[in-house]
């Protein structure tokens, strides 16, 4: 279905655009039909998902390629524990498609409302030191590039291009297809409390190298960690989750719509914050319970918000913490989201925020109707002078020649570009900022 540019705007209402028109392809030939349009009208083209990241990354001034009908389970293959999914399926939709076939994700992030593609294509990672992000799941994958034709990358075609088009930030072509490395269904034992600040923290690494999926949060204007220690256990075990009035009042009450007055109230009057933050730490409190992973990993957000993240080498995190700490105090800022502190292991993806390092990751948050400005960008330094990377659908202000020097792989994915969009059709702002024209 094709129509005249409606406005478009993304989940953190940080980016906008009215493209000149918009398509909805069900089909992975309708894709290539839009492509091979928009090239002869000479026209850019960008796909679009769930519209959840930061940036401009998916703005698209010319064709937007919405890609809500391009969705389900294409194969899969249970010996091999491989599945393949169109590529506007979202990561909510997935536990369901595996679940006759007792296949799950390795790893999830935090929120699943993504398409895959976008979310791989963008760095969307979870916690645990010894998991990578989601790019790393990816083993095979197709997508239509710069000529309107059909690349597929796999092990037996274009396998040294895997790297690359795993993680490939929108700028290659448009993903059609991808193929996940699945493990058997599995559950989570969660805990999840509020613990002292400075005891989390001098027991940080210790802390994420025990568990499987260790993070923490701290609302600053408190002395609280709020702690969630995730241990994988098989698919049998004896299944504990919270009862639906526990997760009522725990995802819409308190996460929704009391979280969502406390940002009102605290962007009118931020005297109020340090009182609200320690209200929150108390509000969220302790709990305990052992359901399936996908239910686990990902929680609700039902209050908008902008966030910006960094990467950082591992042994860097409890430092560049502490500055984060530090300068909200120095500054006098009264700031009512939390801080994350989360974990991943190295990777080969090559625009992988965790490329060839052990990273940990600091993100911190502002409510959408707040301008996040200043406090993201004095922390952006921190985490600069840490070697910090930023994740690509998270607000930053790096341009290509500071992103060059953080990433080994960075001139062979612009060439790889140049290859296969040499027109730049799948270009935008976004991209011509952080990769150059």
């Amino acid at each position: 279905m094709t129509r005249p540019g409606a406005m478009w705007r993304n989940w953190g209402r940080s980016a906008a655009v009215r493209p000149q028109r918009m398509e909805f392809p069900r089909t992975v030939g309708a894709v290539a039909r839009a492509v091979t349009a928009a090239k002869q009208r000479g026209m850019p083209v960008k796909a679009v998902g769930a519209g959840h990241s930061f940036t401009g990354i998916a703005v698209a001034p010319g064709v937007l390629l919405d890609l809500t009908d391009l969705t389900g389970l294409v194969s899969v293959d249970v010996a091999r524990g491989r599945a393949t999914f169109l590529a506007g399926t979202r990561l909510h939709q997935i536990p369901r498609l595996l679940a006759p076939y007792g296949l799950a994700m390795e790893n999830l992030g935090d929120i699943d409302r993504q398409s895959i593609s976008g979310a791989i294509s963008t760095g969307t990672h979870g916690t645990g030191v010894r998991f990578g992000g989601l790019a790393t799941q990816v083993v095979a994958a197709s997508l239509i590039v710069g000529d309107g034709e059909m690349l597929r990358v796999d092990e037996e075609e274009n396998a040294d291009l895997l790297p690359a088009v795993a993680l490939g930030l929108g700028a290659l072509g448009v993903l059609v297809d991808v193929t996940i490395r699945c493990v058997p269904a599995f559950q989570l034992h969660a805990v999840e409390r509020p613990e002292s600040l400075d005891e989390v923290r001098g027991e940080l690494h210790r802390r994420a190298a025990e568990a499987d999926h260790f993070e923490f949060y701290w609302f600053p204007h408190t002395d609280k960690a709020m702690t969630k220690t995730n241990t994988r256990l098989p698919e049998s075990a004896p299944r504990r989750p919270i009862g639906a009035i526990g997760a009522w009042v725990d995802d819409t009450l308190v996460g929704g719509v009391l979280h969502q007055a406390a940002c009102g109230v605290a962007r009118a009057v931020p005297a109020t914050v340090p009182t609200i933050t320690r209200a929150s730490v108390r509000l969220w409190g302790e709990r305990e319970f052992t359901d399936a992973s996908h239910r686990v990993f990902a929680t609700a957000r039902a209050v908008r918000f902008r966030e910006m993240e960094y990467a950082l080498p591992a042994a860097a995190v409890g430092d560049a913490f502490d500055q984060v700490r530090a300068l909200i105090e120095e500054r006098g800022w009264r700031v009512s989201f939390p801080i994350e502190v989360r974990f991943a292991a190295a990777d080969d993806r090559w625009l992988s925020t965790a490329y060839g390092r052990d990273s940990a990751y600091i993100a911190v948050h502002r409510y959408w109707r707040e301008d996040p400005s200043e406090y993201f960008e004095a922390v952006e330094q921190i985490m600069l002078t840490h070697g910090g990377r930023p994740h690509w659908g998270k607000m930053h202000t790096l341009g290509v020649s500071q992103l060059r020097d953080r990433y080994p792989h960075f001139d062979d994915f612009v060439a790889l570009r140049d290859r296969l969009d040499p027109e730049r059709l799948f270009g935008n702002r976004y991209l011509s900022r952080v990769l150059g024209d």
